[in-house]
């Protein structure tokens, strides 16, 4: 597919500075582009990419001012104007036909909506219900008593295990466990014994689980993923941890049992939380930080985290320990200590 620059500027609702004409077929990030492909710069850290970028165009924001060899459009949004033209360009999304593939295994009591695809080697155990328009992908499998809502995307070899509850428009991607047991032991009588992990799942409305990741179910009562939550890949979530709306975490991130997580939290690569704590709403944890006890909002760092601001003050610290000690021992040589 191809277009003029005039075309994806009447597109996207930007003001062009470039030859109408020109034709692109393609898009890339700043240093990838050749020509023929638009681009897109929104942050001055990226100038010198945008001085060297090949592309034909760049979507720039309306206050931009430089002078480019690439044609500019001029939009309010550079990034989501790109993302429409990406959109645009890109091959129409794989589709799913309705219907049971004969290779799938689905148990006569299993509950299926209208528009339902069910792919090769799927199973679906017994009291299980899926909601209309839901794609159950190859491989993956559906416990016994399990709810998925409508319009769900089930990736290929995705593990729901018994009881698990999801909402509609959810997104599991592949390799997810949904609902293992919980990591629960006593030690008696100089072993350990498994405490029954007897729970579920529940996964509301528009969350999305990432690739490998865990969800353990609750030892009793739920492991709870609200609405809006976006989990990364190889996340592991233990039992009864609940993670409120919208909340994001990235790649690696472990939560212990029973940790409340607030609303609209943000949780980088390689966080680890420790048990029964509690993290307020609009919390943001940096990367590789190990959180210890309760955490009251803002921002965070560290291990154990303390915060943001105190993080950095302590790394600086840290940092300037040589020149300290070569100064200690200059002094020291003075003294004639």
């Amino acid at each position: 597919m191809t277009f003029t620059l005039q075309e994806l500027a009447d597109f996207c609702g930007g003001e062009l500075h470039g030859d109408p004409t020109e034709k692109i077929s393609g898009a890339a990030g700043l240093s990838e582009a050749v020509p023929g492909e638009v681009t897109f710069y929104a942050d001055p850290r990226y100038m010198a990419r945008l001085r060297k970028t090949r592309a034909s165009a760049v979507f720039v924001p309306l206050d931009f001012s430089e002078e480019t060899a690439a044609a500019q459009i001029r939009v309010a949004n550079p990034s989501k104007a790109f993302e429409q033209v990406v959109l645009k360009l890109a091959p129409k999304p794989i589709a799913f036909a309705p219907g049971i593939h004969p290779t799938a295994v689905v148990d006569p009591t299993a509950k299926l909506g209208k528009g339902v695809s069910i792919q090769p080697h799927a199973v679906i155990e017994s009291g299980a219900a899926i909601g209309d328009n839901t794609v159950i992908s190859a491989g993956s499998y559906v416990g016994h008593e399990s709810v998925i809502g409508q319009s769900c995307l089930i990736y290929p070899n995705v593990t729901i295990r018994e009881r698990t509850q999801i909402g509609a428009r959810v997104i599991i991607h592949s390799g997810a466990v949904i609902g293992a047991d919980g990591f629960g032991f006593e030690f008696v009588d100089g072993r350990y014994r498994k405490i029954p992990q007897i729970g579920i799942v529940q996964i509301d409305d528009d969350a999305e689980i990432g690739a490998n990741t865990t969800i353990d179910r609750a030892r009793f009562g739920r492991t709870w993923i609200q609405e809006g939550v976006k989990i990364d890949n190889l996340v592991q979530i233990a039992h009864n941890v609940i993670l409120g709306k919208n909340s994001v975490i990235a790649a690696q991130t472990g939560i212990s049992g029973s940790t409340r997580v607030g609303e609209k939290v943000m949780m980088a690569g390689q966080v680890g939380v420790i048990g029964h704590l509690t993290i307020d709403d609009n919390t943001i944890i940096a990367a590789q930080s190990g959180i210890a006890k309760d955490l009251p909002g803002g921002a965070w760092f560290g291990s154990p985290a303390v915060p943001l601001p105190d993080a950095k003050r302590q790394i600086a610290w840290i940092h300037r320990l040589g020149k300290l000690f070569d100064r200690v021992k200059a002094l020291e040589k003075k003294l004639g200590l």
